[in-house]
Order: C-alpha cells, then sequence, then structure tokens
C-alpha cells in the first residue's frame, strides 16, 4: 500500500492516488468528509476554516461503494481557488506584471504582492527557497502548507474503515496546550476517549482541563502569541507481530514515529513511557508477561511494540507540537532580494493546531498500521486477507 498527495495550499484542488487498498472493502464518503471536517474543527483556528468546507471527490478505483483493488483517485477542491487563480496560475504571469493583485475574501479586500520575498521564522521558507532556487517564497509555503494534511485525513479515513474490518480502532485526543496539560492517568477505553474527545473543543477528555485550555489560548491570542502542545494517539489491541525485527526501516515503531514526525509542526514523538523510560530502574520499565489461554501484560509501558513489532496490547503515541509560527506579533526575518531586516508578515491567525493536529495524527497511525497489516496478511480482496488473519490468529493461539 502507497499513496502519493499533490497540489498546493491555495491552488485549484489537492489530491492524492491511493494505492494497494485491497478489492470489495466498503467505503463511505460520509465517514471521509466527517474526519475533514473534525481536521478544521477546534478551538483557536483562524480564518481559513471558514472558508473551506472540505468535501472528498471520488476520481476512480471506488464503485458502488466498494473498492476494486485499482488506484484510488482522491480530489479536495479549494473553495478559495476563484480569488488566487490570478496568483496560482499555471500558465502566464501569475500577476507578476502588476504590482499588486486584489484579492476579494468573504468582505474584505486584501492585496497580495506578486512576488514573496520575506521568510517566516519557523517556516520552510528560507530552507525552501534556497533549496529549490526559488525568487518566490510562494512557490514554497504553498506546498509546505499543512493544507496538504487534508488529504493524508482523506486517505486515513480509508485505511481506519479496512482496519476496522479487523477489530482495529484508532483514537486520539489532546493532552496539553502551552502550559496547561492534563496530568491525570486515563483509566478509561478507547470509545470513552473518542466519545469524550469528540466532545470537547480542543478534543481534551476532561471538561474541567478544556476549558483551562481555552483560557490559556485566549490570554495567549490577546498578546498576539502562539500555542503549541501534545497530542496522544492509542488503538485497540493489535495481533501479535506487526511490523519486523530485521531491518531497521521495518521496525513498526520506527515507521509510526516517522509518519508522527511528517506532520507539519511536529518536534517530538513518544512510544509507551517515551522519555519517561530513560528516568526509572528496569523493574519499573518492562511489562511482565503472564498466560491464561493467551500472553498477556497487566502494565504497558511499551506502549504496545517491543523490538518494532507489535506485542498484543494496544499502541500508546504522544506527538509534541511546536506553536504555530505566523504571530500577530511578528518576529524579525532578512529580505531574500534586499537583504533587509523586517518583522515577519502574518500569513495565517490560528492560535493554535493542536486540535485538528491529532486528527491527522489519527490519520497517519492508521495509513501505518494498514500498511505493515497489508505486508502481513496481504491479499487481493478484503475476503482473501480475513482469511488470512484468522489462519495466523489460529495459529498463534496454538502455540
Amino acid at each position: 500500500m502507497r499513496y502519493l498527495t499533490a497540489g498546493e495550499s491555495h491552488g485549484k484542488a489537492i489530491t492524492a492516488i491511493l494505492e494497494g487498498i485491497p478489492a470489495n472493502l466498503k467505503i463511505s464518503k460520509e465517514d471521509i468528509d466527517r474526519d475533514l471536517a473534525r481536521r478544521q474543527g477546534g478551538y483557536g483556528r483562524g480564518g481559513r476554516m471558514k472558508i473551506e468546507t472540505d468535501q472528498i471527490n471520488i476520481l476512480s478505483g471506488i464503485r458502488g461503494g466498494k473498492t476494486l483493488g485499482s488506484p484510488i483517485t482522491l480530489q479536495i477542491e479549494n473553495n478559495d481557488w476563484e480569488n488566487w487563480q490570478d496568483v496560482m496560475a499555471a500558465f502566464g504571469n501569475s500577476g507578476y506584471d502588476q504590482e499588486e493583485i486584489t484579492i476579494k475574501k468573504e468582505t474584505k479586500i486584501k492585496h497580495v504582492k506578486p512576488k514573496v520575498t520575506k521568510p517566516r521564522p519557523g517556516h520552510a521558507d528560507l530552507a525552501g527557497s534556497l533549496k529549490y532556487n526559488q525568487e518566490d517564497i510562494r512557490n514554497i509555503l504553498e506546498r509546505a502548507s499543512a493544507r496538504e494534511t487534508a488529504m493524508r485525513v482523506a486517505v486515513g479515513a480509508i485505511a481506519k474503515t479496512f482496519l476496522r474490518n479487523f477489530g482495529i480502532e484508532v483514537a486520539g485526543h489532546v493532552l496539553q496546550v502551552g502550559r496547561v496539560a492534563l496530568d491525570k492517568e486515563l483509566d478509561i477505553d478507547l470509545d470513552e476517549i473518542r466519545e469524550r474527545s469528540e466532545d470537547s473543543p480542543l478534543r481534551c477528555v476532561d471538561k474541567e482541563v478544556t476549558q483551562q485550555m481555552i483560557e490559556e489560548i485566549d490570554q495567549c491570542k490577546t498578546e498576539g502569541n502562539s500555542l503549541g502542545g501534545i497530542f496522544e494517539i492509542r488503538t485497540t489491541a493489535l495481533p501479535i507481530g506487526l511490523g519486523s525485527h530485521v531491518q531497521w526501516d521495518r521496525k513498526l515503531d520506527a515507521r509510526l514515529t516517522a509518519a508522527l514526525m511528517s506532520i507539519q509542526a511536529i518536534k517530538g514523538v513518544e512510544v509507551g513511557l517515551g522519555f519517561e523510560a530513560g528516568k526509572r530502574w528496569g523493574s519499573k520499565v518492562h511489562d511482565e508477561i503472564f498466560y491464561e489461554d493467551r500472553f498477556y501484560r497487566k502494565s504497558n509501558n511499551a506502549g504496545g511494540i517491543e523490538g518494532g513489532m507489535s506485542n498484543g496490547e494496544p499502541l500508546v503515541l504522544r506527538a509534541a507540537m511546536k506553536p504555530i509560527p505566523t504571530l500577530y506579533k511578528p518576529l524579525s526575518s532578512i529580505d531574500l532580494e534586499s537583504k533587509e531586516e523586517f518583522k515577519a508578515s502574518v500569513e495565517r491567525s490560528d492560535v493554535t493546531a493542536v486540535p485538528a493536529a491529532s486528527v491527522v495524527g489519527e490519520a497517519v497511525v492508521a495509513i501505518e498500521l494498514a500498511k505493515v497489516f497489508l505486508e502481513k496478511f496481504g491479499g487481493d480482496s478484503i475476503e482473501e486477507i480475513r482469511t488470512n488473519y484468522e489462519n495466523y490468529l489460529a495459529m498463534v493461539r496454538e502455540r
């Protein structure tokens, strides 16, 4: 299973081609659109979310609500495209022959200079412009934008549907925004985590902590600043043996952490205890093994992975997101052309996007799990894969 995304933040559309999904998997457009809407929610989001109401278009690979086994082409149109056609035109001058282009956004008039030469600290602007030898930073920022994650959420929704056929569920929730953190142990199941987080504007399972997070965001916005945070991804128990110990790039934890780190603005990932494991004695880290009709653990400090393989327990992953680098009180930078110092411009107005990032985190984890699942139990149809899976479970039970 593999996929590629394409498209720019203010282009006509973003797209993906997903290959390797088996035939006869039932797909619901409503499920995909629901996850797209979840990604756009969350207290602290900015004006772009008012413009875009993402809906998936399926261009190939699904017929009558079932996959065909052929590549699936997905598309999300950018509703703001009509206001950016002159700037983002594939051919012509893209407005470079004008001093500035007037763009209508909602009821306001925004003047956009044809060429962006001022890199924003914390963005891909400077490194990308130098690497790709671009005079216009817009050629970098349009693709580096987190707008691209909408398509990963759509692909992830299909991966979740696939996993659900085998009893595997994936759910994310927010542990921390800025200085406000959920500091209690979660002794609730995945269904309750999902239910509580869906009821929270910050995808936090605790109502009191949610309110404290809202107050933190409001204070930060008043001061023209931004906030990061930490989210957690959990799953139901996985079958033993997804991933492999035999090569570095086949290890399940390596693949999952790489997927989470690939999300824009993520700066750290933990599995299970994570960094806390480096502070404890071994007897307080490793999960003892027991047997009663099956192998099981009474703790899950490993986060469901040992030796690069799933060990039969639920996955527990956490990711830290840095504060959004676009600030209302902008930081200093240097103009690419003039080399003069300036204060960075405001391109987006989110205060925090941690709740949205948790939804993207669900998607990329589901995608990687679907990949390793298909590698182990592969087949061309959902029925063939189910047979392979059930045979494997029977073999494990007999050990």
